[in-house]
C-alpha cells in the first residue's frame, strides 16, 4: 500500500536544512535595515575575552556587523590580564571600596597592559575574521579627559569630557575602533578608566544606536540570585530603582548607571547580555526574541 508520499533521501533533509538557514537569513533582514549606518558600541569583556571560542565568535558577530553596514565600536576591559601583570612585575594590588588603586606604578602596568597587549590582540583577532579594526586608547586624539575619581584610588578617572572625532573619523574609513579604557587627565597624567562608564560615555557622545554590555551573566534579575527571575525587558526607572535599592550586584551598578545616562542623553536601547553565549550579539540584536535584558526608554 502506498501513501502518496515518497521516501526521504538524504538530499531533502539537506534542502530542508538550507531553507531553515534562509529563513533565518529573512528574519534578520528587517533589522539589518533597520540598524544599516548606526552606530552600535559593545564593552567587551568577562568570559567572552578570555575563551577560545567565544573570542571567535565575538570577532565573528563583529565582522558580521560591520559587513552589513552597522557600525560598531568596541570599548574593551583588562582587569584580569592587569592583575597578572602586576604580580609578574612584582606590584601587589591594593583595592579600596571594589577598585583598584592606581599608583605611579600600578599605571604603568595598566598602559602596558590595555595599550600593548589586551587592545592589539582584539584588533588582530578582528582582522582574522575579515573586519578592518584598529586600536586607539582613550588618550589618542583627545578622546577622553579626566579628573581624578578618589584621592585614595591614585590614577583612577572619572571622566569629564569626550571628544569622540577620532572615532567618527575611523567610522567613516569604514573601520572597527577598538578603545581602551585610559584617558588623559586634566592635570596631564594617565588615568585608567572603567570600561562599563567609558562605553556609556563614548555611545553618548556617538549618539549611538545601542550600547551592548558582554557579562558574566544572563541579564538583569528582579530578585537577584534567582535565576528564573530574569527581566526581559526594563525601563530607565526600574534600574534607578535597582541601584537605589541595592537590588543590583556591585559589578552591574557602573553598568545600569551608564545605561542611564547614555540613554537620557539620546542612545535608544541598551543591552545586557551574556557573553558565555556564542554570537549574544547576532542573537541579541537580528532575532525577534533576543537574549538577555533589553533597557528601554520608559
Amino acid at each position: 500500500m502506498t501513501t502518496g508520499h515518497t521516501s526521504p533521501s538524504a538530499r531533502k533533509s539537506r534542502i530542508a536544512s538550507t531553507m531553515g538557514k534562509a529563513k533565518i537569513l529573512m528574519e534578520a533582514a528587517p533589522y539589518i535595515k533597520a540598524f544599516k549606518g548606526k552606530v552600535v558600541v559593545i564593552k567587551y569583556g568577562g568570559s567572552a575575552m578570555t575563551s577560545e571560542e567565544l573570542r571567535d565568535s565575538f570577532a565573528g558577530d563583529v565582522t558580521l556587523l560591520s559587513l552589513v553596514g552597522i557600525r560598531p565600536v568596541i570599548v574593551h576591559g583588562g582587569g584580569p590580564q592587569i592583575t597578572r601583570a602586576m604580580g609578574q612585575s612584582g606590584v601587589e594590588p591594593v583595592w579600596v571600596d571594589g577598585l583598584r588603586v592606581t599608583d605611579a606604578a600600578t599605571i604603568r602596568v595598566v598602559q602596558s597592559v590595555l595599550a600593548g597587549e589586551v587592545n592589539p590582540d582584539i584588533v588582530r583577532l578582528l582582522s582574522g575574521h575579515g573586519a578592518v579594526a584598529a586600536g586607539v586608547t582613550g588618550i589618542d586624539g583627545g578622546l577622553f579627559t579626566a579628573v581624578p575619581k578618589d584621592d585614595r584610588l591614585g590614577f583612577v578617572g572619572e571622566i569629564e569630557a569626550v571628544d569622540p572625532t577620532l572615532v567618527l573619523a575611523m567610522l567613516e574609513q569604514g573601520i572597527v575602533p577598538v578603545v581602551a579604557p585610559l584617558a588623559r587627565g586634566t592635570d596631564g597624567h594617565a588615568y585608567n578608566l572603567n570600561a562599563d562608564t567609558a562605553a556609556g560615555a563614548l555611545a553618548e557622545a556617538l549618539n549611538a544606536e545601542k550600547l551592548v554590555y558582554l557579562t558574566d551573566v544572563e541579564g538583569l534579575y528582579s530578585d537577584l540570585g534567582d535565576e528564573d527571575t530574569l527581566l526581559p525587558r526594563v525601563g530607565i526607572s526600574e534600574l534607578e530603582e535597582m541601584i537605589a535599592s541595592g537590588s543590583a550586584s556591585a559589578g552591574m551598578v557602573p553598568k545600569l548607571r551608564s545605561c542611564i545616562s547614555a540613554m537620557k542623553a539620546g542612545v535608544r536601547q541598551a543591552h545586557i547580555l551574556d557573553g558565555r553565549v556564542q554570537h549574544a550579539v547576532l542573537l541579541e540584536i537580528f532575532t525577534p526574541e533576543g537574549i538577555g535584558t533589553m533597557v528601554e526608554v520608559r
